[in-house]
């Protein structure tokens, strides 16, 4: 299966997408470069096999795909958003039509249940149509004017080049919430991927490529420069790139925010995560237990909205616990390209290495682990990347506690009552995402009320995990406070504009201020 697989979605696929001989992994959108920097091999941690292998953008490569970008912007910005919008739908068609090949490519280099690999291809397919729709709006504002005779409004015009640094968890899903929209506000995108994942950001390119070459779009609005930090700092440090829109870790997005601000230019922050579920005394542990397993475990721990903790009121805390436990024991763990497993391996031996050193310092802080973790070893894990998810009573402010572990580890934590519970969720220097599992509308209220939850995303009876594409999606606090998707995310990707006309006979001043020549 594994082998049979490997060739799939290493080579028919992306033959079949048009791309005989792959490896370049940079692009202008209407041509492949070979990249004269590094070599990135991509493995699997499915399997451990070498799937493919792309060249890196040098400096040259680089510049030459920014500019090409920044010399399409000047024909792409004025073509009717809603035409815009009409290439965009059509990518929205070629990805329903290359869900199943897509998704299992996602599925292997990631290392994320076929499901999801599914999913994440859906999200894309999600973002099209709500950027679609969004290409008849792009709404401004009228306002009265205190003067005579004049009308005065706001619009929004593109912005320019819009850089996207996404990371391996999803490696093609960021990255359509970002261009999609760039794309119908009249931008043009160059596109950073992992160095992790980066066939399926080759994949993604094509797709988009071959959309275009039918309609003629100008070369340049859409680039992809593979390469590791080093390409992203190209990026940050860019004055031709007016907004970089940044997803990966904490101390990453420390660095862009740095650089990108030095040259007062703009940045959207998806940053880390380390989300609570709040069950109270009166929550229906059925729905608790679900979203709390699919959180936690998901994606093998590696999102940025999975569960880490769950502060339980004292009262149900021994019930769930127990059911937690046994939950546990249930879940299937291996190949995720196999339908009945729930959970897939972790993304590199790296992160299997961050995973036992968390384990180890909650160990050296006094962590009780209800179900202890380890590497999988034997037949199907020979990649060295699968491992045990493991739940641990610890108090909330533990070391290993306030930062975020990207791997499947779960937290419990004893509460009194809703205002501990609060107080200790908003306990940690991230505000991403946040739930309460609850059947008294006070305790709702007051969960998502100015001093219920500090988190950009707060859910109620549903789990940290599963965000909308309708929703603006993003954090506070460490997690950055960027907002990509829906809502009117769309804004961050153009300049606003105020307009005043005077269409009097005369040139009355503001405030009734007389200057008579």
């Amino acid at each position: 299966m594994q082998t049979d697989t490997s060739i799939k979605v290493s080579t028919s696929f992306l033959k079949k997408l048009g791309l005989k001989k792959q490896n370049s992994g940079v692009s202008t959108g209407g041509k492949w470069y070979a990249g004269k920097g590094e070599l990135i091999e991509s493995y699997s941690p499915v399997d451990g096999r070498l799937i493919g292998k792309v060249t890196a953008a040098s400096q040259a490569e680089y510049d030459k795909v920014v500019a090409k970008a920044q010399a399409a912007f000047e024909e792409w910005r004025m073509w009717p958003a809603p035409k815009r919008g009409e290439i965009v739908r059509q990518i929205g068609e070629e990805l329903r039509k290359f869900k199943e090949p897509l998704g299992k490519l996602v599925s292997y280099e990631m290392g994320k249940s076929l499901q999801e690999g599914y999913g994440e291809v859906q999200e894309m397919i999600d973002i099209c149509d709500f950027a679609v729709g969004l290409s008849r709006q792009l709404y401004g504002l009228t306002m009265h004017s205190e003067r005579p005779l004049h009308r005065m409004y706001e619009q929004y015009h593109p912005l320019g080049v819009v850089g996207i640094i996404s990371a391996f968890n999803f490696p093609v899903a960021v990255w359509s919430w970002n261009s999609m929209l760039a794309w119908v506000c009249g931008d043009t995108c160059v596109w950073k991927p992992s160095e992790k994942t980066p066939l399926c950001s080759v994949a993604c390119q094509q797709i988009v490529q071959n959309v275009f070459k039918r309609n003629k779009v100008p070369e340049g609005v859409s680039g992809l420069v593979n390469g590791d930090y080093k390409v992203g700092q190209m990026m940050s440090q860019d004055t031709r790139v007016p907004l970089v829109s940044a997803t990966g870790s904490t101390r990453m997005g420390k660095l862009v925010a740095a650089e990108v601000a030095g040259r007062l230019g703009r940045s959207l922050l998806e940053l880390g995560g380390n989300n609570a579920i709040i069950i109270t005394d009166t929550a229906d542990l059925d729905v608790s237990l679900v979203g709390a397993v699919f959180g936690a475990v998901g994606t093998a721990g590696q999102r940025c909205t999975t569960t880490r903790r769950l502060l339980i009121h004292e009262s149900c805390y021994d019930e769930v616990k127990k059911r937690l436990t046994k939950a546990y024991k249930q879940i299937k763990i291996g190949n995720p390209l196999d339908e009945k497993n729930h959970m897939g391996p972790l993304i590199d031996h790296g992160a299997v290495q961050m995973y036992q050193d968390a384990i180890a310092k909650g160990k050296e802080e006094g962590a009780n682990f209800l179900v202890t973790g380890g590497v999988k070893t034997g037949k199907g894990y020979e990649s060295g990347c699968y491992v045990k998810p493991c739940i641990a009573e610890v108090s909330n402010d533990f070391e290993i506690v306030q930062h975020e572990t990207f791997a499947p580890i779960l937290y419990l934590i004893k509460v009194k009552d809703l205002d501990e519970a609060i107080r200790l969720q908003n306990d940690v220097p991230q505000g991403l995402s946040s739930a309460i599992m609850t059947s008294n509308m006070r305790d709702m209220e007051q969960f998502l009320s100015a001093a219920g939850s500090d988190c950009g995303i707060a859910n109620v009876n549903i789990g940290t995990s599963g965000a909308e594409i309708g929703g603006a999606f993003g954090g506070e606090k460490e997690t950055g406070g960027g907002r990509e998707s829906g809502s009117d995310a769309w804004k961050v990707y153009m300049r606003r504009q105020t307009n005043t006309i005077n269409y009097s006979k005369e040139l009355p001043l503001a405030q009734g201020i007389k200057f008579d020549l």
